[in-house]
């Protein structure tokens, strides 16, 4: 049953001339926006018993209401998938996402995907949005997602997302031996030829990536890397651009080149390696309840491992 809401408020005059829909958010931030607009929507929200529009500007003095229902948010079907929980409290989730699984539902991926799993675990999760999940990850990219439980931690995550204040960091087995770490600063926006793809474009949105040598093998490299802003498909992006393309990665990685003297298994191995070698594995936040902060490390899954394994020995 969708959790009821009650709430009904003198505005003061201090509040004339503000959107209604802004002042809500400030007064109640345990509530999204997007419920805000859906109250206004329905009718559940009210200033002297009148219905609004959410550009309605107060006036001052006002008698607000509202009596709402929570609804969901997330409307995909719950499915029972395995989940790899790496901590869990009362307000959120911390995952270990496998490799080969959609975080979100869309076109061609109705089903099978992490959202549909998190809601066969905690129904209660529809009345999020994406089902709390604040952040993404590709479909083959392996490691740490966070999943928020209640509004008021997914909507503090998400701003500490916005202000950069989530630190994410990666581990990236990339084609080719760099000099030494370093950062890349472009601008990355949609590819003028590829629309599925994106590209370093002069007109994109700011990207920041910064990477250190963890270890260096036979014309290959292990990297850590750590990203300032969160653009789709970033650490790939930044990297093939640079000519260190990710190990496995069919979108950005371009013509398979090889170092001298591989052999023909390590090849084989390294052309039937069936994702990019990236996983996300550390993440770093103030906990929205505790305010301390937090962080999570997990290795290298089994896939990657072996493929160093076949590097070292090769």
């Amino acid at each position: 049953m969708a959790a009821k809401i009650s709430i009904s408020k003198k505005l003061s005059s201090n509040n004339s001339g503000l959107r209604i829909d802004v002042l809500v958010a400030k007064e109640y931030p345990q509530y999204s926006r997007t419920h805000i607009k859906r109250w206004i929507e329905k009718g559940w929200l009210t200033l002297d018993g009148k219905e609004v529009r959410p550009s309605t500007k107060v006036k001052g003095n006002e008698v607000l209401k509202i009596k709402a229902e929570k609804e969901e948010l997330t409307k995909d079907s719950p499915e029972k998938i395995p989940l790899d929980i790496v901590f869990e409290d009362k307000d959120l989730i911390i995952l270990d996402k496998p490799s080969n699984l959609v975080v979100h539902p869309g076109a061609g991926n109705k089903t099978g995907t992490l959202v549909n799993g998190l809601l066969g675990y905690n129904e209660n999760l529809a009345a999020l949005p994406r089902a709390g999940i604040v952040h993404r990850l590709d479909k083959n990219t392996s490691g740490l997602l966070i999943t928020a439980k209640n509004e008021i931690t997914y909507l503090d995550l998400v701003k500490q997302i916005q202000q950069r204040a989530v630190i994410k960091k990666y581990l990236a087995l990339v084609v080719g031996e760099p000099i030494s770490g370093g950062r890349i600063n472009t601008n990355i926006g949609r590819h003028p030829k590829f629309r599925t793809k994106q590209a370093v474009v002069e007109k994109g949105k700011e990207a920041i990536t910064s990477y250190k040598i963890v270890k260096k093998y036979k014309g290959y490299s292990l990297l850590k890397v750590s990203i300032l802003t969160g653009r789709t498909h970033q650490i790939r992006v930044h990297f093939s651009h640079m000519g260190y393309p990710i190990v496995g990665d069919k979108t950005y990685g371009g013509k398979s080149k090889y170092p001298k003297g591989i052999s023909p298994i390590l090849r084989e191995k390294i052309d039937q390696f069936p994702r990019q070698a990236l996983h996300a594995s550390e993440l770093e936040f103030i906990h929205p309840k505790t305010k301390k902060k937090v962080n999570f490390k997990i290795s290298l899954p089994k896939d990657i491992l072996e493929l160093i394994t076949f590097l070292k020995n090769d």
